[in-house]
């Protein structure tokens, strides 16, 4: 049972950080930030928002476009790094605010990479048990809340946001072809919010520290993005039989513009191939390749037999690679 895409919602918070705001956090210039990132604004959630309910947002606009959707969903997957909470589940707290009950539903975290985690997850469980009818994906962060504002290599970058994608079954040669996945634990530290597990308390003192706060080493993580994208792409086109050139849209991580723009040229793509969302929404988490995808369908729709590649790297470390044809 080929299985593929067959619905797309999204969310982002009204309220816009603009880079006039970072730098009065962080003393660094708007000028600076968007030479270096080519972020110039990102979106933060309201005070008492939460994660869940960003991504019930993003699930209620899926459902707008297809509004009998809603009974055949028999699986939901939340990536999240951001939870609500340690437990239960943010998935779990998103279905009861949609009045969604008595199917599974679970949390996914492999960071930015989680979106495709749960993509594959999902598509696995549906080939497997097609009485699931269709399965929710979503991707949503709430980065806003973790970040330390002071801290310029991570507060100009970051934003919070949700997107869900619906799968379900679609006729044979379109959706999913091969999805590929990657973890190196010994990255571990490169990406993390090191206090308020069972590593480490998010005591007094953890917290005077700033270990609360999501910390990233972003020069290694670039580095280590720029090698492990591509090889991550060519191991799911060539699991598909296709090649770089086959494929119209490219959806990369979008860490921020610059990285964006330097995966590409290491993959040999044009920027026209690769849709854009950092500019405006900054590093949305695990709803940034979903978000983008679902912006992009906006401005230019999608057409049938679209071959589509979704490349994600992720705290972990972690990577993915996506490779389907748009039904």
């Amino acid at each position: 049972m080929p299985v593929g895409i067959i619905g797309l919602g999204a969310y982002a918070p009204p309220r816009v950080i603009d880079n006039q705001q970072i730098s009065t956090w962080t003393g660094v210039t708007p000028e600076w930030i968007a030479e270096r990132t080519g972020v110039h604004g990102r979106h933060y959630a309201d005070p008492g928002v939460t994660t869940s309910a960003m991504a019930a947002r993003a699930v209620e606009e899926l459902f707008a476009d297809s509004p009998h959707s809603r009974e055949r969903v028999g699986l939901t997957v939340l990536a999240t790094s951001t939870p609500d909470q340690p437990q239960p589940a943010t998935a779990v707290r998103m279905q009861k605010l949609l009045r969604m009950h008595s199917t599974p539903a679970f949390d996914v975290n492999a960071v930015c990479s989680g979106f495709v985690y749960g993509l594959t997850v999902a598509e696995s469980m549906l080939r497997t048990s097609p009485d699931n009818g269709t399965a929710l994906v979503i991707g949503a962060d709430m980065y806003s809340s973790i970040m330390d504002r002071g801290d310029r290599r991570t507060v100009s970058l970051f934003g919070d946001g949700a997107a869900a994608v619906l799968l379900g079954e679609v006729p044979e040669g379109y959706g999913i072809h091969a999805t590929r996945l990657y973890a190196d634990g010994d990255g571990e530290d490169l990406v993390e919010v090191a206090a308020g597990g069972t590593r480490e308390t998010a005591d007094d003192a953890a917290r005077e520290a700033g270990r609360h706060f999501f910390r990233m080493q972003g020069r290694s993580v670039k580095e280590y993005a720029l090698q492990i994208i591509p090889k991550t792409v060519d191991d799911v086109l060539s699991q598909a039989r296709l090649e770089i050139g086959d494929i119209d849209r490219v959806f990369i991580h979008q860490g921020n513009t610059r990285l964006v723009e330097a995966v590409a040229a290491q993959l040999g793509v044009a920027m026209s191939r690769v849709p854009l969302t950092a500019p405006q929404f900054g590093n949305t988490g695990a709803a940034s390749i979903p978000f983008t995808l679902r912006h992009s369908h906006r401005e230019r729709p999608i057409e049938r037999g679209e071959r589509i590649l979704f490349a994600a790297v992720g705290g972990g470390m972690t990577a993915g690679a996506a490779v389907l044809t748009w039904y």
